[in-house]
């Protein structure tokens, strides 16, 4: 069949869709809802809709339910043109799949934050200008090296730059002293630290990201426990020694270290205990396993970690807004050039144009250092192997790493729960539920319960449109890492690092780039729910991204083979051989869509309205007006719900079986 006849059907949909506007239809039809846009009965024209974008003369309309009807239609007939021809091996739901993720990256990542980005080469009245954006990008307060030659603190690029590499490398460790403890504990196999650890680990997660900074504080701040207990026993004047670099990393470093766990956990059930048994075979010695097969097969998890960590940190606004203290980064400059009095879009645009480029400079060489391997662990054949148990070195500098990290955790919380309990924080610590009846007051009433507490409107919100987000997030997520793993095509390192461009530059610019871009037709859901579950599912995309592709880099390519000949088609074979083996970043994907939807702040705070108000804005309201003993409140209720949440996720998606993996009781 040639690839003319192919099209005939996508001409007959263009000539319809042009042509039926100008038939007088008095109500929508199914003729319309098929081919026409579903917004009025007089819908306009194929035409009109591609050129609403502001041609002179031409209204200015929103794209409805059918329009995007059409658009999947012309997809679709598109796609299998493009497997008519042999892309994308001859397979047209492939093709379907890259086209589609292409065209929503398009529309909501790369289109908003180019308008974005745009503002930093316009000078003041509003002309392109070159010099005006280089004059903002290198400025000599954003690359000021002051701090190697005198008491001048350095510039803010230099700033995050650093602190995003430490944070990098450090939640990475951690992360993975976690991960090993938790899979293989003491004697290679998995015992009750596992499931403590992955109780412990998500705390950080499934918080307000400011709670982890006032807990710190609440511990090292001037106040702070320590400070009392040196003036007490040293007579030492409580100091501001807290507040800066190192209180920002100690933050970022409790507050991202589980992303990097619930990535890597996966990656260490992945490795195959055959090679390991090989290994020990050939008579090498517990740590030349452990340095020689093992690490070299975590080199992929690693880099991805890695990646998350340092991003995680470049963007971060909440714990640096707190604990910072004069250590400027970009993502606090580029909110107070948008929200401070100076109002300067140009130079926040300018600031993060820095931010991408330090993220697609980290992108690319995480994919040059991991990308020179192979990494495949999981095959088609039985394993029936035991994991080598960890060297005793590695175990105890694990346990070196881990107890303070889950010490602290616990600490921290116990003070953020605690303090919504008493009356006055600092002054009077009385027991009272006043701040929870506050928030979440139930009365009885003739018409039934009356949910009269001030929080309840931006709970019920909030679950709502992080429930739709975190699944949406999570499955894409593993589709496209499915896509860029195991697919070749032109464009696919533009499209994964398109997928990494919501997530490396900060919130505020993203929740501004989504006001700019879509307060008018033709896609205008400024002051919608849709607008703000956008957000969440592309802000939080990466993530799942990045755990799938950490994962599909274990599993043998052959396997997928083995259900082709089966004659299964490639939506089959994902779901019943691929999916299962992927259950540990499906999982990391989905708790972390959840908890990041419930608890993100600088991405949301300009698209929420009285309508759709979130829980972490209306926890922002309290501690402004100073009522922390209801915010406090409001965060533990929070934790408790996530907490709930990953347990049912953990529950519903189950646990990965590849081989015995443990000695048998």
């Amino acid at each position: 069949m040639s690839l003319m006849r192919w099209m005939y059907p996508l001409a007959l949909a263009v000539l319809a869709t042009t042509a039926l506007p100008w038939v007088s239809l008095p109500d929508a039809s199914w003729l319309e809802l098929g081919f026409l846009h579903w917004v009025e009965p007089h819908a306009p024209s194929l035409l009109t809709l591609l050129a609403s974008s502001g041609l002179a003369g031409l209204p200015k309309v929103s794209w409805g339910l059918g329009f995007w009807l059409l658009l999947m239609a012309v997809g679709w007939m598109l796609s299998l043109g493009l497997a008519r021809l042999g892309a994308f091996r001859a397979d047209p739901w492939v093709a379907a799949c890259v086209l589609l993720i292409s065209t929503l990256i398009l529309l909501f990542v790369v289109y908003p934050v180019g308008l974005s980005l745009q503002a930093a080469w316009l000078d003041e009245q509003g002309a392109a200008s070159w010099s005006a954006g280089w004059e903002r990008m290198f400025s000599q307060r954003i690359w000021s090296l002051g701090c190697l030659s005198g008491p001048l603190h350095c510039g803010v690029a230099w700033n995050t730059l650093g602190m995003g590499l430490a944070v990098g490398l450090g939640t990475t460790l951690l992360g993975l002293a976690l991960a090993l403890l938790g899979e293989r504990g003491s004697s290679g196999r998995q015992t009750w630290l596992g499931p403590l650890l992955r109780l412990v680990a998500v705390l950080p997660i499934i918080t307000p990201p400011f709670v982890v900074g006032l807990g710190l504080i609440l511990i090292f701040g001037r106040a702070g426990l320590v400070n009392q207990f040196l003036e007490w026993a040293f007579d030492l004047n409580p100091g501001r020694w807290f507040y800066g670099a190192f209180g920002l990393w100690l933050a970022q470093m409790f507050a991202f270290t589980p992303v990097a766990f619930l990535l890597l956990r996966g990656v260490v059930q992945g490795i195959s205990p055959a090679l390991e048994e090989a290994s020990q075979t050939l008579g090498a010695t517990r740590m030349q396993v452990f340095r020689t097969v093992t690490l070299p097969l975590l080199r992929s998890g690693l880099a991805n970690a890695f990646l998350i960590g340092f991003i995680e940190s470049m963007t971060d606004f909440g714990n640096p807004i707190v604990v910072g203290g004069s250590f400027a980064v970009l993502s606090t400059e580029v909110f107070f050039a948008i929200v401070g009095a100076q109002f300067d879009p140009g130079r926040a645009s300018a600031l993060a144009w820095l931010l991408t480029l330090f993220a697609l400079g980290v992108f690319f060489l995480q994919n040059k250092w991991s990308g020179q391997g192979n990494y495949t662990t999981v095959g088609g054949k039985g394993d029936g192997g035991l994991v080598a148990p960890l060297p005793r070195s590695v175990r105890w500098t694990a346990w070196t790493l881990v107890l303070p990290w889950l010490l602290m955790t616990v600490l921290i919380y116990a003070f953020a729960f605690w303090g919504g309990f008493v009356k006055t924080w600092g002054r009077d610590y009385a027991f009272t539920l006043n701040h929870f009846l506050t928030a979440f007051r139930i009365e009885s009433s003739p018409f039934g319960l009356a949910w009269v507490g001030t929080a309840w409107q931006s709970l019920w919100t909030t679950l709502k449109l992080s429930a739709l987000a975190a699944p949406l997030s999570a499955i894409l997520g593993l589709l496209m890492a499915w896509i860029l793993s195991r697919q070749v095509f032109v464009g696919r390192r533009a499209l994964e690092f398109g997928t990494m461009m919501a997530f490396a530059i900060p919130g505020t610019v993203l929740g501004v780039s989504y006001v700019v871009a879509f307060n008018v037709p033709p896609l205008e859901l400024t002051g919608t729910g849709a607008v703000i579950v956008l957000c969440f599912l592309f802000r939080n995309l990466p993530v799942g991204v990045r755990a799938g592709t950490a994962a599909l880099g274990q599993i043998d390519r052959s396997i997928e083979e083995s259900s082709a000949l089966l004659r299964a088609s490639t939506p089959q074979t994902i779901r019943w051989v691929l999916l299962p083996l992927l259950r540990p970043a499906f999982m990391a994907a989905l708790i972390y869509g959840f908890v990041r939807s419930m608890t993100t702040v600088s991405a949301v705070i300009f698209l929420v309205t009285a309508e759709n108000d979130l829980a972490t804005t209306y926890i922002i309201g309290r501690v402004g007006n100073g009522d922390y003993g209801v915010a406090l409140a409001y965060c533990s209720v929070l934790m408790l719900i996530m907490l709930l949440a990953a347990w049912g996720i953990q529950a519903l998606v189950g646990e990965r079986e590849l081989g015995r993996r443990e000695l048998p009781h």
